[in-house]
């Protein structure tokens, strides 16, 4: 069973009056076989966390760990994370003009691989996540996220975690700006790929309607850069009843 385990983090990020706090203390443990939802007011720190576990250089930790099987990932860099088996599916996936959607996933693949797919059966293997994903074999031609619709990126990232099958998918509010079919075509993704039994997600939203779709094991409310409450599935049905006001008001007290 691989853990992802976050210890005591501390995050900052530099703004033009100096080093702000971003993260005020997690701690979380996302098991493989798990589903954790991060639910939270905007500005709440939920991205920064996804972003700073990948490892993208805008964030500064100053305090804590990330384990991923006992390992500190903070001391890898991007790559050797991707390669020890993370993978982010970002809000905003950036366009790469240029580059197609089929050279970019093999050479995905060969990164995190180590060795290149013997081509005849890669072909197959990316048409037919496309397909599963919805999307016409002549996707792989295009430009990465070029000129794409909002489901299109959400779509071809989902098929970017099926063939790269990462040991621990992080899901930075994947639901965001898809229609209700896009939703249900990402949410079949997701599930396909933790039903593989051995995989972790740790699922970022604001709202609970994608969780219709993906049932977490466990959802967990972040505010004002740390975790507030954590609880089941029925914590994120009191959440769309009530919001986060107290929970906004009760890290206000304390700060």
């Amino acid at each position: 069973m691989a853990t992802l385990e976050i210890k005591d983090l501390h995050v900052s990020v530099e703004t033009e009056d100096g080093a702000k706090e971003i993260l005020r203390g997690v701690d979380l443990t996302v098991r493989s076989g798990e589903i954790h939802a991060i639910m939270g007011p905007n500005g709440s720190g939920k991205s920064t966390l996804a972003y700073t576990i990948a490892g993208h250089p805008k964030y500064t930790v100053t305090q804590g760990e990330v384990l991923l099987d006992g390992e500190n990932i903070l001391e890898m860099s991007v790559d050797e994370r991707a390669r020890a088996g993370l993978f982010l599916a970002m809000q905003y996936p950036v366009e790469i003009p240029g580059v197609s959607v089929a050279n970019f996933l093999r050479t995905a693949k060969t990164a995190i691989d180590g060795e290149s797919p013997k081509l005849r059966t890669w072909v197959k293997d990316v048409n037919e996540a496309l397909e599963r994903m919805d999307l016409d074999a002549s996707f792989s031609q295009r430009s990465v996220n070029e000129g794409f619709s909002g489901g299109e990126k959400k779509r071809h990232e989902m098929a970017q975690l099926d063939l790269l099958d990462p040991k621990f998918a992080l899901l930075d509010e994947t639901d965001s700006g898809l229609d209700i079919d896009a939703l249900r075509v990402v949410s079949d993704g997701v599930n396909r790929y933790h039903g593989r039994g051995d995989r972790g997600v740790l699922l970022i939203t604001h709202y609970t309607r994608i969780l219709q779709y993906i049932k977490p094991d466990y959802v967990h409310v972040f505010v004002a850069g740390k975790v507030a409450e954590s609880g089941g599935r029925d914590l994120a049905d009191q959440l769309e009843a009530n919001g986060y006001d107290k929970y906004v008001k009760a890290a206000a007290a304390t700060r």
